[in-house]
């Protein structure tokens, strides 16, 4: 059995080229035209011949080697009896054979990851087109298999036939799943770009901080909401210069029960009585999305920074405590969230959340919604300012409202409304103590 070594044809022009797949490996029996590796020019794909049968001894590359003609790519121990050598191609059709090339018209097949085909008329745009092989993308077509669903683990995110196999797999197993339990009316799925893997040591200094466990939970949660729920924001403020007058004239009561009577405590107040004249602020979308369930109870969760990050415990039935006892469990809840105290239920059953940095700073923001609430009140930094009332200027301490909203729920109209009288309400001390 002679030995004979296999070595990269004339390609034409192209030079240093990358392989970017080497589809057989030693021992492997070969036949005349079989394909033995996948190289890769900014210009072209191509997949480089036998030319012979035989059986695999020695491979001498590796995906990722740069090659040109003359490169050895293996050592092939002929196989007796079979032709020496298959009919000579020139490279120009060499490339023709191995490049991507669009399928005849056949019947309409859907592929596995869609629910319909395309159109006949449908063409991919080029910077769409997935990392493959000729070969690979005739396999999946064969399959079915829609190949940008499919997560490439070749050299620069090259999709392999394993790859293929393995997405098959998984649309198999799931399946089943998928039929008993079919996604709920305006689910998403997301077919999105890997995250970015870079080496930032390379540009200078860094220091690796693992997350805390709460930020990597909610996090998850944070994403979902963000994704899942388009968020629309109504900005407002309201005229507080009397209400914060009547607070600093009532802390003292307060501090002597050990508390401070925060501007928080009467937003918690002033956003219920919001949400009793608006109910479907105060409501959440069933599974199917179909219906709306108003709730008839008021539990406001009230976000709480924590050095471990963001929790958002639940004030309940807000709706029958005065503003000193929200005060009071204001301090409360927010002590136990930083000294780690709180227990699961303190953080179930809100209907609607408020978010404040006006301790911190800031003119507005965009607050996540808390699924499956569908509104959530941020509060920025109060400032004093000239307003002009009564024919005047004259100074007013004026607090900047961000609400944002389901616009699945709620419409632009209702949202404004819901900021304007909760203005009102804040602006006038009597309102908000009813």
């Amino acid at each position: 059995m002679a030995t004979r070594e296999i070595s990269v044809p004339d390609i034409g022009d192209f030079k240093d080229v990358d392989v970017i797949e080497v589809l057989v490996k030693a021992g492997d029996v070969v036949q005349p035209e079989q394909s033995l590796i996948t190289v890769e020019s900014d210009k072209a794909t191509m997949e480089i011949p036998s030319p012979a049968a035989g059986v695999v001894k020695e491979l001498r590359i590796k995906a990722g080697d740069k090659v040109s003609r003359g490169s050895l790519i293996l050592l092939l121990d002929a196989t007796a009896g079979a032709p020496a050598t298959a009919p000579k191609k020139s490279p120009e059709a060499v490339a023709a054979a191995t490049a991507p090339a669009r399928p005849a018209p056949a019947a309409p097949v859907v592929p596995i990851g869609r629910s319909a085909p395309p159109p006949a008329d449908f063409a991919r745009a080029p910077d769409s087109i997935p990392h493959a092989s000729p070969s690979v993308r005739k396999f999946a077509r064969d399959l079915g298999v829609d190949l940008p669903r499919v997560k490439g683990s070749g050299l620069k995110g090259r999709i392999t036939q394993g790859d293929v196999q393995e997405f098959v797999k998984s649309v198999m197993r799931a399946a089943p799943a998928a039929a008993a339990a079919p996604p709920a009316r305006g689910g998403l799925a997301f077919d999105l770009p890997e995250w970015p893997q870079v080496d930032f040591a390379k540009f200078g200094p860094v220091e690796t901080k693992p997350l805390s466990r709460i930020r990597k939970l909610s996090g998850g949660f944070l994403h979902r909401n963000w994704v899942s729920i388009p968020h629309v924001t109504q900005h407002d403020e309201a005229d507080i210069t009397e209400l914060e007058a009547f607070r600093k004239e009532n802390a003292q009561v307060a501090e002597k029960g050990g508390f401070k009577l925060t501007m928080l405590a009467f937003l918690v107040k002033a956003s219920v009585n919001a949400l009793k004249e608006f109910p479907e602020f105060n409501a959440s979308l069933d599974k199917t999305g179909d219906n709306l369930i108003v709730k008839k109870y008021y539990h406001i969760g009230v976000a709480v920074d924590t050095p471990d990050g963001l929790l958002v415990p639940v004030i309940k039935d807000a709706d029958r405590k005065g503003v000193f006892d929200l005060a009071k469990e204001l301090a409360e809840i927010s002590k136990a969230a930083r000294e780690k105290k709180l227990k699961p239920d303190a953080m179930r059953g809100g209907t609607f959340s408020i978010s404040s940095l006006g301790g911190i700073g800031g003119t507005a923001f965009t607050p996540i919604i808390n699924a499956p609430e569908v509104a959530i009140l941020g509060v920025a930094r109060s400032q004093t300012r000239p307003v002009f009332k009564d024919g005047a200027f004259v100074p007013r301490l004026m607090l900047p409202l961000s609400l944002a909203y389901d616009h699945r729920v709620v419409d632009g109209a209702a949202g404004a409304r819901f900021t304007t009288y909760l203005a009102s309400v804040l602006s006038d001390i009597r309102r908000t103590l009813l």
